[in-house]
C-alpha cells in the first residue's frame, strides 16, 4: 500500500510546514518573553514610584497616620524590626513584601475618618424638652461612671501598694527603653547588609520581590518594590508598594492565545502553497519519468525526454538524460553492428572450410589441405580478436607490470626476419616480401600487459607489411615522460579522410577489401583499444618517404621516469 507521504510533494509540504511551525513557535515564545519582560519592568517601575512617593513623605517627617497610601495597590510600612506599622485600607495577608508579619495589625490600617457630629444648639426652643432630657441622661451616666471608677480605685489600692517595687523596676526598664528609643536609627542596618540611609533620605536602589496580597478580600499576584527611608527623627523604615501583575498576565495570555489561534490557519496556508509550488516544480520531472517509462517499454532508444525551457536543475537533468540515451543508443547500435560484422566475418571462413570438407568427402583427390589450414588459422585469429575485444569492452584493466618496449620490438623484428616472408605474423601472415628494418630502439619501459602490447606491435607490423611496397621501419624513442613507438611503410598511405575511420571495428579501405589479402578489419581497432587502456594514444600520418606512419605514445613507468 502506498504511503500518503511517499511523494516528494507531500514530504516537501510536511517538511516546510514543520520548519515554519518551529520558526513561528520560536518567534512567538521570544515575543512573549520580551512582552512579559517589558510589562514586568513597567510593573517594577510603577511599584518603585509608589514606594518612593510614600518614602519621600516619611523622609519629610510626615507622621505615619497622615501618610497618603495608594488605595488600589497594597502598601505597607515596616519598622526596623520588620513589623508592619502602617498598611493600606482593607489589606489582608501580604507575602513578598519583607520578611516580617504577613498581616498588618488592625490599628495600623488606613481608615476613613468618622463624620464629626454637629454641636447641639440649646437655644432652639423646638428642642428644649429633648435637650433637657438628654442633659439629665448624661448626668445620670456620669454619676454611674464616677461610682464605678471609685470602686475600681478602692479595689486596686492594695495591689498598687504591694507592687511598688515591681513598678519601680518596670519604670527603670521603661526609662532604659525610652533611652534606647531616643538613639539615632540612622546608623542601624535593620538586619540587612546595606546601611540605612541618613536622616531625611531615601535609598537609591529598590529591592524587588514577587508575592501575593489580599486586598478587599481578593487575592492576587503583585510585584513589590521596597525602599528604605530614614525620617528626620532618625527612625528607619521600609516602604513596600505593590503593583498587580494581572495586566501582565492577561496581556501575555491574550497574545499567546492570539498566536495559537493564527498558527493553524497560517500553517495550512504554508502547506498548501508548498504543495502547489512543489507540484509545479516537479511537473517536468514527471514528464521525464513518463517518457523514460515509454522508452523502456518500446525499446526505441531514438526517443528523447522533453527538456524544459528553464535553466534550472530539472533542465540539466533532462539534458543529461538525453545525453545518456544518445550514448546508450550509440552503444547498442555499435554492438548490433559488431555482432552483424562478426557473424559475417565468421560465416565466410566457416563456409569455405565446409565446402572444402564436403568436396574432400566426395572426391578425396581434390582436397585442398593448405587452403583448409589457412581458413582454420584465419578463423582462429578472428575468434581471438573477438575475444580480446569482448574483454576490453568488459573493462579489463592491464596488469601493470614493467615492459621494456625497445627489447620487445627487437625480439619481434628478429623473429620475423628469421622466419622470412612466409612466417606466421598476424592475421593471415605478412603479405609480400617487405623487409622490416629496426631503427632507434631506446631503453623505454612502460607499465602494462606484455601480451597485449605484443598484440599492438604485431597488428601494426602486419598492417604495414600488408600495404608496404618493399620496406617497413620501426623505432622506439623517449620523449619526455612518454615512450614513442613508430611504424612506417613505403606504401600508398592513408587518405586524410580515413585516418580516423580505420580505427573502427570491421573497417577496411577499398584497396583492402579482399579477405584473402586483408584481415577482418579488427587489427587497428584492437590496437587503439589496447593503447587507450594503457593510458596512451595512437595516430596516423604520412611517413617522410611516403606511405603511412603510425605513432603510438605510452606513458613511461615510474622507475624509468625517475632514472
Amino acid at each position: 500500500m502506498r504511503s500518503p507521504f511517499s511523494s516528494v510533494r507531500a514530504k516537501a509540504a510536511v517538511g516546510a510546514t514543520a520548519v515554519v511551525a518551529l520558526a513561528l513557535v520560536a518567534a512567538g515564545v521570544a515575543v512573549l518573553l520580551v512582552l512579559r519582560s517589558n510589562l514586568h519592568d513597567q510593573a517594577e517601575l510603577q511599584a518603585e514610584v509608589n514606594a518612593r512617593r510614600v518614602a519621600t513623605e516619611l523622609s519629610n517627617g510626615v507622621p505615619l497616620d497622615d501618610l497618603d497610601l495608594p488605595e488600589d495597590n497594597p502598601t505597607v510600612v515596616r519598622d526596623d524590626r520588620d513589623r508592619i506599622v502602617r498598611g493600606s485600607e482593607d489589606l489582608g495577608t501580604i507575602v513578598g513584601a519583607g520578611d516580617g508579619p504577613t498581616e498588618p495589625a488592625p490599628d495600623t490600617r488606613t481608615e476613613s475618618p468618622a463624620p464629626t457630629p454637629a454641636p447641639s444648639r440649646t437655644g432652639d426652643p423646638g428642642d428644649s424638652g429633648d435637650d433637657n432630657g438628654g442633659d439629665r441622661d448624661d448626668d445620670a451616666d456620669d454619676d454611674a461612671e464616677d461610682a464605678a471608677d471609685d470602686a475600681a480605685d478602692d479595689s486596686n489600692s492594695d495591689d498598687s501598694n504591694s507592687d511598688d517595687s515591681a513598678d519601680d523596676s518596670a519604670s527603670d526598664d521603661t526609662d532604659d527603653t525610652d533611652d534606647t528609643d531616643d538613639t539615632d536609627y540612622s546608623d542601624d542596618e535593620s538586619g540587612d547588609d546595606e546601611p540605612a540611609p541618613r536622616r531625611g533620605e531615601v535609598e537609591d536602589e529598590p529591592e524587588h520581590h514577587t508575592g501575593t496580597a489580599v486586598l478587599d478580600g481578593e487575592r492576587a499576584d503583585y510585584r513589590f518594590a521596597g525602599l528604605k527611608v530614614t525620617s528626620p527623627d532618625g527612625k528607619t523604615s521600609t516602604v513596600w508598594a505593590g503593583v498587580p501583575l494581572d495586566t501582565e498576565q492577561n496581556a501575555v495570555g491574550s497574545v499567546g492565545r492570539a498566536m495559537l489561534a493564527g498558527l493553524v490557519p497560517l500553517l495550512a496556508v504554508v502547506a498548501g502553497v508548498t504543495w502547489l509550488v512543489t507540484r509545479r516544480a516537479l511537473r517536468p520531472v514527471e514528464g521525464i519519468r513518463g517518457e523514460m517509462a515509454a522508452i523502456t517499454a518500446s525499446t526505441d532508444l531514438s526517443r528523447r525526454v522533453p527538456e524544459p525551457a528553464t535553466h534550472d536543475e530539472v533542465a540539466r537533468l533532462a539534458r543529461t538524460t538525453n545525453e545518456t540515451l544518445t550514448a546508450l543508443e550509440e552503444s547498442v547500435e555499435r554492438q548490433r553492428r559488431f555482432v552483424a560484422d562478426a557473424s559475417h566475418e565468421l560465416r565466410s571462413p566457416i563456409a569455405s572450410l565446409r565446402t572444402q570438407l564436403e568436396v574432400a568427402a566426395a572426391h578425396p583427390e581434390l582436397l585442398d589441405l593448405d587452403g583448409a589450414v589457412e581458413d582454420t588459422v584465419r578463423l582462429q585469429h578472428l575468434a581471438a580478436d573477438l575475444l580480446l575485444l569482448a574483454r576490453l569492452d568488459a573493462g579489463e584493466e592491464p596488469l601493470g607490470k614493467p615492459v621494456a618496449l625497445g627489447a620487445l620490438v627487437r625480439e619481434d623484428v628478429e623473429r620475423r626476419n628469421a622466419e622470412g616472408p612466409d612466417g606466421a605474423g598476424g592475421a593471415g601472415g605478412p603479405g609480400g616480401g617487405a623487409a622490416i628494418v629496426a631503427g632507434e630502439l631506446a631503453d623505454a619501459t612502460v607499465a602494462g600487459s606484455r601480451s597485449q602490447l605484443e598484440r599492438v606491435l604485431g597488428n601494426l607490423l602486419n598492417n604495414a607489411v600488408r600495404h608496404a611496397a618493399g620496406r617497413v621501419g620501426v623505432s622506439v624513442r623517449r620523449e619526455g615522460a612518454w615512450a614513442v613507438l613508430e611504424v612506417a611503410d613505403d606504401g600508398e598511405g592513408v587518405p586524410p579522410a580515413d585516418r580516423e575511420r580505420i580505427f573502427e571495428r570491421f573497417v577496411r579501405l577499398d584497396d583492402a577489401r579482399s579477405r584473402d589479402e586483408g584481415g577482418a578489419g579488427l587489427g587497428l581497432a584492437i590496437v587503439r583499444d589496447v593503447v587507450v587502456r594503457h593510458g596512451g594514444s595512437i595516430g596516423v600520418g604520412e611517413a617522410p618517404g611516403g606511405g603511412a606512419l603510425f605513432t603510438v605514445r605510452l606513458p613511461l613507468s615510474v622507475s624509468t621516469d625517475d632514472d
